[in-house]
């Protein structure tokens, strides 16, 4: 695959002496190789005499905002996800703390917090405002899904007189912030458009993972221990789970790894039918039941669309795709297919995904939030606009928007992952 343009958008050159002490500064022309394999590497040198690269994330000797000079605004958008309260905790405090700026505003409820005519009045952000706020989850600024006119949101913030702006989320929010750094740019202000990456799914791409996602995988294990309570509790019990990802099926295949109990996993990324086939579900479950008595399925809400007569035609705010949901279908599918083969089934469905997603951060997944806050206001900071904070190669970098939101990311199902989630879930499914 052809690597996209990594270069990053700069507002213009940094002169201003960054007020941190005692840190390690990274230099302007530090990078993160784009390549993991050492063939391909050495393949693309060969062939271009260079190699694709990140700049990598960091706080710069100079600078190119003045702090006493800067105000700033934060904005959550798109759906919850644990961590949000962390970022928007370590982006202020950054901000105040370390390089001295005096305002931070939050906007409330996404984009329409930029739009007057929906009437959200800003908060204030102080290190004392967000002192607690990462023991809970949600957002403190509230969220909204859609897009909204850049022209309008731009105008707010240079009413403001904002000259960064935070844009919390997924692909729908980059997008839109993409299009607010356009306007900017076609004006000629110096306002940078920073953005960090919130997906509970773990799919944008070029970012090997993003907040949240450690979190969601974690929460599921209570979940499927307690499908395999139920399951195992009766005579040929199932316990089924439905998760988010919408697109992609991190979720799920992770959540297996984590609690092997789980014997079944499907995803987007790997096809299934129910009834005939090599990767035909229901002949594999009946033998499963016949011999070991229970079995636990976890499905991402993508998987299976194909199994649905019509396609879904609705989609939500952010122009998203809303999937038919493939955890009811498959739990009437597999009451109907038990009593066609006369097995007497016991069914327990869980659908724990507004609880997953609204949890706060858990363990390191806590820290991943604080550290990308950190870099996206050292990318402010030195005037890097059109970007969102990535992390590649055990490092992070700076990722411009547009090859971010390029495509989705997806499990490969050749992969060492998938070869994993294959190797602990029931043998006869392969």
């Amino acid at each position: 695959m052809a690597v996209p343009d990594l270069t990053v958008k700069r507002l213009g050159e940094a002169t201003i002496d960054s007020p941190l002490s005692g840190v390690k500064f990274i230099p302007e022309n530090s990078s993160v190789i784009y390549g993991k394999d050492a063939d391909e590497v050495i393949r693309e040198y060969n062939e271009n005499g260079r190699l694709s690269a990140f700049e990598q994330a960091g706080p710069r000797e100079k600078i190119y905002h003045d702090p006493a000079w800067t105000h700033a605004a934060i904005l959550t958008a798109g759906g919850l996800c644990p961590g949000l309260n962390d970022v928007i905790k370590g982006l202020t405090r950054t901000l105040m703390v370390r390089y001295n700026v005096p305002i931070v505003f939050g906007i409330r409820y996404g984009y329409q917090g930029l739009i007057p005519s929906f009437g959200y009045e800003p908060m204030l952000l102080t290190p004392d405002s967000v002192d607690g706020i990462h023991e809970i989850g949600g957002t403190v600024l509230g969220s909204s899904r859609g897009r909204q006119d850049e022209v309008t949101m731009v105008e707010t913030l240079k009413r403001m007189n904002i000259k960064i702006l935070f844009c919390i989320g997924g692909d729908g929010t980059l997008r839109c912030a993409h299009d607010i750094a356009m306007e900017v740019e076609r004006r000629g202000l110096n306002i940078s458009v920073v953005c960090i990456p919130k997906t509970i799914d773990n799919d944008i791409n070029f970012i090997d993972k993003t907040f949240g996602f450690e979190t969601a995988v974690y929460a599921t294990n209570s979940v499927i221990s307690s499908a395999h309570n139920e399951a195992k509790g009766t005579p040929h019990g199932v316990g089924l789970i439905h998760v988010m990802g919408r697109d992609s099926g991190f979720i799920a295949a992770y959540a297996t790894l984590a609690n092997t109990h789980v014997n079944y996993c499907l995803v987007p990324e790997d096809a299934f039918s129910l009834y005939e086939g090599e990767h035909a579900l229901l002949p594999s479950l009946e033998r499963r039941l016949r011999e070991r008595k229970h079995a636990v399925i976890i499905v991402s809400e993508g998987a299976g669309q194909h199994l649905f007569e019509e396609e879904s035609s609705r989609r939500d705010k952010s122009g998203n795709v809303l999937h038919h949901n493939i955890g009811e279908f498959l739990h009437e599918k597999i009451v109907a297919w038990g009593k066609e083969i006369n097995l007497d089934l016991s069914v327990k469905y869980f659908d724990p995904s507004y609880l997953i997603r609204s949890l706060p951060a858990h363990g390191t997944d806590a820290v991943f939030c604080e550290m990308l806050a950190q870099h996206a206001v050292h990318a402010a900071m030195a005037g890097r606009t059109d970007v969102v904070i990535g992390h590649w190669n055990d490092r992070f970098t700076h990722v411009p928007i547009p090859v971010a939101t390029s495509s989705r990311k997806k499990i490969d199902i050749n992969s060492s992952l998938w070869d994993s989630v294959k190797s602990v879930t029931w043998k006869c499914y392969r």
